[in-house]
């Protein structure tokens, strides 16, 4: 090697193989291999997710770089657990068990590959480890500290192969009740670590103070004005749900916090003497500093809600906080610290203090009827609020990642109908966008699912509001539209399910009748994502109101570029408008995102019921240039 192609770096190493894995291949080498590229590919995501690369994935070993010894040996514990739940469903004797070795130290990089000394303790930690087990370097470890919630047992000074000096050793304990401890290690603190202590519980102390400052003594706000209100406040207690700050150290748990919310959101919304405005518009204002008092009279409200959340492995730490912001006045804050496994019960407990701060009459049975969850395991749970995410991209990579935790969480709990009718509406939006291979397949699986759905959990807006899209696009129209009622009827705050109401009754040709709930929708959610404007472009298209329809589309595209929909309809448009450059110019960027787009695809496959809606739809198209 030269010092021309070579370079040496400080890199965290994470090392990991199979334990007995010749016993494996030996017992049923077919078997094997399915299970390893199943699990290699388990590894290499969450090592991706942790800001990590691959940079070896040969037989049974797998090697790995971070720049940050804390993410990899988050990527060590979180890989540790999915392989834990995955080997459950495997015979004893089948069951494959990582060693994980993690280590800090110097290594030689020459073009894509690593080598030296750091490698080779990382991969003589691995050999000491058990298997399903982790252990760390001195040097990494020193380097964690208390980071991460864990605990760690030191197994002394080990003599490795080909390494001259001992290497300080630790096995990792992922068992909550070790976290924060280190088993069999006595050593001198130094003065350092007395100053840093005695810092550490100075800024516990101030926290603890401002936490009290914050919740019970900070002075009221300034009162929002009704006359500046964007919106006329509705006749019943009015609440918005600012997004839950994510108090955590890894970013990655931003969708926990984010579905917290949603769901303190969805369990307000399903009572119907209760105005709750919807995710999306709360969700604009996600990590900006805004006022109380800007929030509801931006969204036309009188009482907003805000917190924070902490996730650790297997604990959550929840602040929540409501405000009336018309008299400026806080007038209900609390703090949970509990055990991850009560999280539902936590999220009733909260909604239940927000309607009663409202004085909204309502019991905890009848909240728990209105609003049903659809499961009770936590970890299923989970994989669909992160599911939720990638729906809401509104592109072929969300729905894919969508239709993939979706069916994950299924696989955990068989009956979470929640789970089945996303799942169905991955497939409706596969048809919508052109990516289904072949759109008949792509309908009948979604018209199972969402039935499936509504038979397991009947009481809930979601599952009708698929199943609505699935008549529509079987050119079922009546059914369709009847859906959408049973939609708006189980769930009268969801804006979704108005929109879907108007979106249905255009391609119904009563785009007249389809005004009043796409209003509604807007109230609901003053600040939509661009589906909801998509579908409010529709309305006025077919209404004839042009201008209005652009405006739309271009609000619908401006928040998501990617969208396939939005430009097809903005294309149709600008034609109908006689706007032929704009018109030609969304054609060329709908055939980059598909090239295999088509007049005869739309045709066939966008559901209206009079010929003559199609007809204004396609002409609109194909003075667009589309072919």
């Amino acid at each position: 090697m030269t010092t021309e192609d070579v370079k040496r770096k400080l890199s965290a190493i994470f090392s990991a193989d199979v334990q007995g894995y010749s016993r494996l291949m030996g017992d049923d080498e077919q078997a094997t291999v399915k299970t390893i590229t199943e699990y290699r590919k388990i590894m290499t995501d969450l090592i991706q997710v942790h800001h990590g690369r691959v940079v070896d994935a040969k037989g049974d070993n797998v090697l790995a770089e971070f720049s940050s010894v804390v993410d990899a040996l988050q990527a060590a514990v979180e890989i540790q657990k999915q392989v834990k739940v995955r080997n459950e469903d495997l015979p004893e004797n089948r069951r494959m068990r990582f060693r994980i070795g993690v280590n800090l130290g110097d290594v030689i990089e020459k073009a894509d590959t690593i080598y030296g000394d750091g490698v080779n303790i990382a991969a003589r930690l691995e050999s000491l480890a058990d298997g399903g087990g982790i252990c760390v370097s001195g040097t990494a470890f020193d380097q964690v500290g208390k980071k991460l919630p864990l605990g760690y047992r030191f197994m002394g000074e080990q003599k490795v192969k080909n390494i001259e000096k001992p290497v300080r050793v630790y096995k990792v304990l992922s068992e909550p009740e070790a976290a924060g401890k280190v088993i069999g290690e006595r050593r001198r603190m130094k003065m350092w670590q007395w100053t840093a202590i005695f810092s550490l519980a100075v800024l516990i102390a101030v926290a603890g103070a401002l936490s009290v400052w914050e919740f019970y003594v900070r002075p009221d706000i300034a009162p929002a004005s009704v006359e500046k209100m964007a919106y006329p406040l509705p006749d019943k207690p009015s609440i918005a749900v600012l997004p839950f700050d994510n108090m955590s150290k890894n970013p990655d748990e931003n969708y926990f916090a984010d579905g917290l919310t949603e769901e303190i959101i969805t369990g307000l919304a399903k009572v119907p003497d209760v105005f709750v405005i919807a995710r999306n518009s709360t969700f604009t204002y996600k990590g900006k500093p805004v006022k109380i008092q800007q929030v509801a009279e931006e969204l036309g409200v009188q009482y907003v809600l805000e917190g924070s959340v902490r996730k650790t492995e297997d604990r959550i730490r929840i602040t929540a906080q409501l405000i009336d912001a018309i008299n400026g006045k806080h007038v209900w804050a609390e703090k949970y610290d509990r055990s991850l496994k009560d999280i539902f019960e936590i999220q009733d407990e909260v909604t239940m203090k927000i309607l009663e701060a409202m004085h909204v009459n309502i019991t905890k049975d009848d909240l728990a009827r209105s609003c049903p969850r659809g499961t009770n395991n936590v970890e299923a749970y989970l994989k669909l609020i992160q599911a939720r995410e990638g729906a809401y991209h509104s592109n072929i990579e969300g729905i894919t990642m969508a239709r993939r935790l979706s069916e994950e969480a299924v696989a955990i709990d068989p009956e979470y109908s929640t789970a089945y009718s996303l799942i169905a509406f991955t497939h409706i939006l596969d048809i919508n966008y052109g990516s289904s291979k072949s759109p008949q397949e792509s309908l009948k699986k979604a018209f199972e699912l969402a039935q499936k759905s509504i038979a397991i959990g009947p009481g809930c807006a979601f599952p009708y509001a698929t199943l609505s899209f699935c008549y529509l696009f079987a050119r079922q129209h009546d059914k369709a539209i009847a859906a959408c009622e049973q939609a708006v009827t189980f769930d009268p705050n969801d804006a979704y399910s108005y929109a879907t109401q108007g979106f249905v009754l255009t391609y119904s040709g009563k785009a007249d009748e389809a005004m009043t709930p796409i209003e509604k929708a807007f109230r609901l959610n003053p600040k939509p994502p661009g589906l909801m404007f998509q579908w409010k472009g529709l309305v006025y298209f077919h209404n004839g109101m042009l201008q209005e329809a652009l405006a739309a589309y271009e609000k619908s595209l401006a928040l998501e570029p990617d969208s396939i929909p939005a430009r097809i309809r903005l294309a149709a448009c600008y034609g109908s408008m006689d706007k032929e450059d704009e018109a030609r110019a969304q054609v060329a960027a709908i055939l980059k995102l598909n090239p295999n787009l088509s007049l005869g695809y739309l045709a066939k496959t966008w559901p209206y019921k009079n010929q003559a809606d199609l007809d204004v739809f396609i002409s609109g198209l194909r003075k667009a240039g589309l072919k």
